[in-house]
């Protein structure tokens, strides 16, 4: 057998971690240019990740050279699978314990857009796209997130295709709308072997009865978003939507909460806040049936839309009925809104993913090449946590916990006769989640940083080749 030629090496850990990858590419160009790829993507540059940016070409008659073809090639004809590439980089992560997802995380569903010009891309739409906040010509993806609140990466990443592309439109079996494209990226995260503690969405797949059912139906725990208006049927009598039942519990003030149970959020900067949380109790959601409605709050007075959540979650109530037949773990009040707090890391990635890596700078048009275009990003986002996990604490404490106020003995028994069961039942069991906890440590926002300072200083040390082809 023929001996495979190495590839001129990447600088300094890039290159211990792009050979993990070599046994996936066919041919030392192949190889060769995965490593410029990840170069160019990591290292920071006034110009946006294109092609000719990554190779170092001018942007217009740069196209024609050598560089920027080879990398052309490299995404839309070349033989290599993005598939394996993206489980090689999973298992990667799956290896070290201190990058590997625990079961005290969430996997996060979330879908972006980015702007694109022409009719001529693949997916490409008139559409509303998250990365701009409106309706627009553009490419949407949707993905999964593994995240607690030690760090975060992406797991998957598939692209929405808009009905327009389909013969038969919204009626075509090929076509898939987002939450579906969400459910099938969930349980591949299962077939996967990847722990969490639940699914966790915003309204798009709180609102979307069908991801919500074949949820359920594998038995797949869930924390996901509704709107305030969101309503189920109900005599003329009652409150039903989310918003009123909220409104419609007592609250008399912080030292007169009723069934409003105060929790504290805390926040990698240091800084904590207080919330309010309350198990509702309603024609549609109850402690004891299949969904319960969490409310959470920075004002119960006047549920502020930009501080106001309202969750629906088929995890058990401590102490109820339910969680003793249920194969679901139960959690309390606090431990629901902690992982919906840890959506938020989504947000960040974003960031970083857009404007530090080039996530939507790619220059192709074909469906294969923007797979990989995305999936280099993946490997490029994933290599700074991987060279930075002995920044990683083993364990952090929990972003939201439950602040329990210790009562004089008078206080406990005027208690006993009134109707706070609903309180003691939400903060029963919270305490022994608290305490495995340990202390807040280093934060992990900055590890795409990182990594820039990492490889600008490495490139000192590199072939003299390798630092003119790097962006």
């Amino acid at each position: 057998m023929t001996r495979r030629q190495p590839a001129d090496p990447a600088p300094g850990p890039l290159e211990e971690y792009a050979a993990r990858f070599d046994e996936l590419f066919a041919t030392l160009a192949q190889r060769r240019a995965f490593r410029r790829y990840l170069e160019g993507l990591l290292l920071p540059a006034q110009r946006n990740k294109t092609l000719t940016a990554l190779a170092n070409t001018e942007p217009l008659l740069g196209a024609q050279r050598k560089e920027a073809q080879g990398l052309q090639w490299f995404l839309s004809e070349s033989s290599w699978s993005a598939e394996e590439v993206n489980r090689r980089r999973v298992e990667i992560m799956l290896e070290d314990p201190r990058t590997a997802p625990q079961a005290g995380g969430a996997l996060v569903v979330d879908e972006t857009g980015d702007r694109k010009d022409g009719k001529a891309t693949a997916h490409v739409g008139k559409q509303y796209l998250g990365g701009i906040g409106k309706i627009d010509n553009g490419i949407v993806s949707v993905s999964s997130l593994w995240v607690d609140e030690r760090l975060y990466y992406p797991l998957e990443v598939e692209p929405y295709t808009p009905a327009h592309h389909f013969e038969g439109t919204k009626t075509d079996p090929q076509f898939r709308t987002k939450p579906q494209i969400a459910l099938g990226l969930v349980e591949r995260a299962v077939e996967m072997g990847i722990p969490f503690r639940a699914v966790v969405g915003d309204v798009l797949y709180g609102e979307h009865r069908k991801f919500k059912e074949g949820l359920e139906e594998k038995e797949i725990p869930y924390v996901l978003a509704l709107k305030p208006s969101h309503a189920w049927w109900h005599p003329v009598e009652e409150v039903g939507w989310v918003e009123g039942v909220a409104l419609a519990a007592h609250w008399g003030g912080p030292d007169d909460p009723g069934e409003w149970v105060e929790l504290e959020r805390r926040f990698r900067d240091g800084h904590t806040e207080v919330w309010w949380a309350l198990e509702a109790e309603c024609r549609a959601f109850g402690p004891e049936k299949r969904n319960r409605l969490v409310v959470a709050t920075t004002d119960p007075a006047t549920l502020p839309s930009l501080t106001s959540w309202y969750l629906a979650t088929n995890l058990p109530a401590p102490g109820s009925k339910r969680a003793k037949y249920s194969d679901l773990e139960e959690a309390d009040l606090a431990e629901v809104v902690r992982l919906y707090a840890l959506r938020n890391w989504i947000e960040q990635s974003y960031k970083q993913v857009k404007s530090s890596l080039g996530w939507a700078h790619y220059q192709v048009r074909k469906d294969i090449a923007i797979r990989r275009h995305w999936q280099m990003v993946c490997c490029a986002f994933a290599f700074c946590w991987w060279e930075g996990s002995e920044l990683l604490e083993d364990e952090t404490s929990p972003g939201v916990v439950l602040q329990e106020k210790m009562p004089t003995p008078a206080a406990e028994t005027q208690e006993a006769g009134k109707g706070g069961e609903k309180e003691r039942r939400s903060t029963q069991g919270s305490m022994p989640l608290v305490a495995a906890r340990t202390a807040e440590g280093e934060s992990v926002a900055g590890t795409i940083r990182n990594a820039h300072a990492l490889l600008e200083g490495v490139l000192g040390s590199a072939p003299a080749q390798r630092a003119k082809s790097a962006a």
